[in-house]
């Protein structure tokens, strides 16, 4: 099991895509919609994390509750997928959710009933730690 993250728009205030998680076999189990910062050469708290393979692990955060914590992000500490709706919920953090709305209408997308997935990709997790690939689609 893994999580594959593909981003698919980069705006100038933030980055859409999916979150998959997949099967052994890279069969998807499970499809989300992520919400990122836009990339910003990896600066701390406003842009998104590098392309790459990481290890999350299942955490549960003092502000976001339950969660997964990605680990050894070259120059950045803390990154988190948690629970976000709009892009100002994220300092480098991923956001997951099951659709896109501009739900505060200000003109950009946000993602939607983002608590409900992040408890629903958790409970689809059956070990305390996951392999994460990001990459642009």
């Amino acid at each position: 099991m893994r999580i594959l993250i593909l981003r698919d728009v980069l705006g100038l205030k933030q980055t859409i895509g999916h979150l998959y998680l997949l099967n052994e076999f890279d069969g998807v189990i499970k499809a989300y919609r992520s919400l990122e910062l836009p990339w910003l050469l990896n600066q701390k708290y406003i842009s998104c994390i590098p392309t790459g393979n990481y290890i999350g692990y299942k955490h549960v955060s003092p502000k976001f509750g339950n969660c997964i914590w990605i680990k050894d992000v070259d120059n950045r500490s803390e990154i988190l997928i948690h629970p976000a709706n709009y892009n100002r919920d994220l300092l480098g953090c991923i956001g997951i959710g099951d659709d896109l709305a501009d739900i505060d209408a200000d003109s950009l997308l946000d993602i939607t009933n983002s608590r409900f997935s992040m408890n629903s990709l958790l409970d689809l997790i059956n070990k305390d730690k996951i392999n994460i690939e990001i990459k642009w689609n």
